[in-house]
């Protein structure tokens, strides 16, 4: 790639993010399409956030109809889109969960949940989870595993404390009267698409209710069909008193939502929470179009079978082992992962690294098709 490229954002942007050497001018479907033509099967999908792949019509048909007819309006007004996305979200949720509000970010949706869980335990500490990832606001940082080095601000907003992933027995010494709400991703995203044991999770949800804690439940990269059912919670039955999203839920375009029990939502007064953009019209045409599409698609059974195909064809070359669940994969290399990325970019396949590095991530959209899996496959076998 031409380094004008790199050099033209370097002029005006903070230089916060390391990035690929290829220049994006196209996607579609599966495929991005670079400045020099090349096409290149997307097997990371913008961190997870592009369900239903790129330049889809009928998406694009709602989101431009809904711009026409009304492109914004605040919360202080009604709308029946917004009422019809929240319906259609409850609809595929764990069914304790009565209510939703909508924000922008997956870190928005989780320090919301995080004040949501500190307003109405009047606890003090949280705790998260060894190798979690939920943000970088305040909050969500504050219960992101090695946060430390980039942190920034002077003090954290309450205790916190990271229960060792996996582990039952100190799990059940840590939860006790003192513990406001324990935060968990049913399957790590950044740490390389490691999944949590159900015992390990119904562990956390045995103790909160022992203790009267909540437990919040990070969905923002496992949600929205991505581990073959609509949240990963739900592949275990357990039922979250809180519960965020984001990622994939608009399909492309940025909004989160959080999700509360009836008995939360009895807490929660006028003025508690608030957000401009949260729930505007053209995001809520967005969430119920892919909601509508993953159903009408048959899309879930569309990534328990890739999820297949990936695992019987992908454990070869440098890929030894693979973790996670559905299209939310990690492959473990027998190498640094970054150089494995770096070799399949030079094949014309875009992968993602993780905190680990011998886990290389997958996140494709969720409409990924078999010639995509034995492409990477072949290529892996190659290099």
């Amino acid at each position: 790639m031409n380094r004008d490229y790199l050099h033209k954002e370097e002029k005006s942007l903070i230089q916060a993010y390391s990035q690929l050497p290829i220049s994006v001018v196209q996607g579609t479907e599966c495929e991005l399409i670079t400045n020099d033509g090349k096409k290149i099967i997307d097997f990371y999908g913008g961190h997870a956030v592009v369900p239903l792949g790129y330049g889809l019509d009928e998406y694009l048909d709602v989101i431009n109809t809904q711009m026409k007819k009304l492109l914004f309006q605040s919360n202080l007004l009604p709308l029946d889109i917004r009422a019809n996305a929240a319906s259609q979200l409850l609809s595929i949720s764990p069914k304790n969960l009565k209510k939703v509000f909508f924000v922008n970010s997956g870190s928005e949706a989780n320090e919301n949940a995080l004040k949501i869980a500190c307003h109405y335990k009047k606890r003090k500490k949280i705790l998260s989870i060894s190798h979690a990832f939920h943000g970088r606001t305040a909050a969500a940082a504050a219960v992101t595993w090695g946060s430390e080095s980039w942190y920034g601000f002077p003090s954290k907003p309450f205790e916190v404390e990271f229960i060792p992933r996996n582990n039952s027995e100190i799990a059940r010494k840590m939860i006790n009267s003192d513990v406001a709400a324990v935060i968990v991703e049913p399957i790590q995203g950044v740490a390389g698409a490691f999944d949590l044991s159900e015992e390990f999770l119904r562990t956390i949800r045995d103790e909160c209710n022992d203790h009267s804690a909540l437990m919040i439940v990070d969905e923002v990269q496992s949600g929205m069909g991505r581990s073959g059912e609509y949240f990963a919670i739900q592949n275990f039955n357990i039922e979250p008193d809180i519960m965020t999203a984001a990622k994939s839920l608009g399909g492309g375009l940025p909004c989160s939502v959080i999700f509360i029990s009836n008995l939360l939502d009895e807490t929660i007064k006028k003025g508690d929470l608030g957000s401009t953009f949260g729930g505007n019209p053209v995001i809520c045409s967005a969430i119920e179009f892919v909601i509508q599409y993953i159903k009408e698609k048959n899309l879930l059974n569309n990534v328990i079978e890739r999820e297949k195909e990936i695992r019987d064809l992908c454990i070869t070359g440098p890929v030894n082992g693979i973790q996670g669940k559905g299209l939310l994969l990690g492959l473990i290399t027998d190498h640094p992962a970054h150089e494995i990325q770096k070799k399949l970019l030079k094949k014309n396949i875009l992968t993602g690294l993780s905190s680990d590095p011998s886990v290389l991530r997958l996140l494709p959209p969720l409409v990924l098709q078999s010639k995509h899996i034995e492409k990477l496959s072949q290529s892996l076998t190659e290099i």
